[in-house]
């Protein structure tokens, strides 16, 4: 029996996984879910968790195995010549500023970016009204909650811890919002938490998680309002910082606990530099980091 020409025509363009282009792309997708997730410093399994999806298959996803009706998709929207985001983005249209926008920025070589979004910021931002707040942003161990605390002492001005803000407002401890409702939730509240904050203390100390530049929204929002500092140190020093607290969560049950810890740094590292300015706190006490950012941001402390 003869097959209909159309149908042969049909199933020889359908594309193939195993193409090498379309292989390049699934293997250049699993490595951006790994790498998003990492930045979120989500595990698999709790990402399995969080979105229905089983651990096999994002495993075969990060390892490029992803299913090859991404492909379709990606096929279709280079038939219209537009990109496969536009298609699978959430919302109505865009509007045609922010599309023509977009097309100029990408042409942009990645070293004007940062020109770019300062530009834009000065000249449309809020720029003037972070003056009085200070942001600390950094992994877990890095220092923050100690150097704010010393920080709103010198400076007379009020300390805000961002996670304690985010239980009081939800009600809830921090391991509850996430084993009850996931990270995008936590996030959520954390956003909101931190609006609140900024609407009521014009000029505060303000300790953020080390999670909290995973979300865009509220990156921009630290950004625009507050003198952000990047308080950074060696993955050994973090976790060493971490267990002499008394927290041996990292490492319990988890022999790869420092391969995740530098694998989540290198991860938020394009995240983190967007600070202002950036303190190693490696080998100093908590009263000379302090100093530091005094001094960076040419903040005078307050009269006794």
């Amino acid at each position: 029996m003869a097959i209909p020409l159309q149908s042969s025509r049909r199933k020889a363009n359908r594309p193939c996984a195993a193409d090498p282009v379309h292989r390049s792309y699934l293997v250049q997708l699993g490595e951006r879910v790994r790498n998003a997730r990492a930045r979120r410093g989500m595990t698999r399994k709790s990402l399995s968790r969080d979105s229905g999806v089983s651990e096999r298959y994002l495993a075969q996803l990060e390892s490029g195995q992803g299913n090859a009706s991404i492909i379709l998709l990606r096929e279709i929207t280079r038939a219209m010549n537009m990109p496969l985001a536009d298609l699978v983005r959430e919302g109505g249209e865009p509007p045609v500023e922010l599309t023509l926008l977009r097309e100029y920025l990408w042409r942009l070589p990645p070293s004007r970016l940062g020109e770019a979004y300062d530009l834009l910021t000065s000249r449309l931002g809020t720029v003037g009204a972070r003056d009085g707040r200070i942001a600390l942003i950094g992994l877990r161990g890095a220092g923050k909650t100690t150097v704010g605390r010393l920080l709103a002492d010198r400076l007379s001005i009020p300390f805000v811890e961002l996670t304690h803000e985010v239980e009081v407002d939800s009600g809830m401890k921090t391991d509850e919002i996430f084993s009850l409702s996931g990270q995008a939730a936590y996030r959520r509240y954390e956003r909101r938490s931190l609006e609140r904050i900024v609407e009521q203390h014009a000029r505060a100390v303000i300790v953020t998680g080390g999670g909290s530049v995973a979300d865009a929204k509220t990156l921009e929002m630290l950004i625009n309002n507050c003198w952000t500092v990047w308080l950074e140190a060696t993955p050994e020093e973090h976790m060493r910082r971490v267990v002499a607290q008394g927290d041996r969560r990292p490492m319990a049950g988890n022999p790869e606990a420092m391969d995740d810890l530098r694998r989540i740094l290198d991860s938020r590292k394009d995240l983190y530099v967007r600070a202002d300015i950036r303190v190693d706190t490696t080998g100093q006490t908590p009263q000379e980091v302090a100093a530091t950012v005094m001094e960076s941001l040419a903040v005078p402390e307050a009269a006794p």
